[in-house]
């Protein structure tokens, strides 16, 4: 039996936070900030298990991401 295990992204703020649309444009999800409200009406995304369509949901440190399909992020701050 083969385990893969899956890789996670990491995705480094300078801030305390950062908004769901933010992060879907810098970890290059989306091409614009205002493809956001588009695309989450359009994909699940789990933050920390727990489906959120909310862009404007705040992301902090040791957030985890997980976009079906596309694949699972981790948010780290420098502060």
């Amino acid at each position: 039996m083969k385990v893969v295990s899956e890789m996670k992204e990491i995705i480094t703020i300078n801030t305390e936070y950062i908004t769901l649309g933010q992060f879907l444009k810098l970890a290059e999800v989306i091409q614009s900030g205002g493809m956001a409200k588009w695309f989450l009406s359009e994909h699940e995304v789990f933050i920390n298990n727990e489906l959120d369509q909310r862009r404007g949901r705040k992301l902090r440190n040791g957030d985890e991401i997980q976009i079906p399909n596309m694949g699972t992020y981790v948010v780290k701050s420098n502060e």
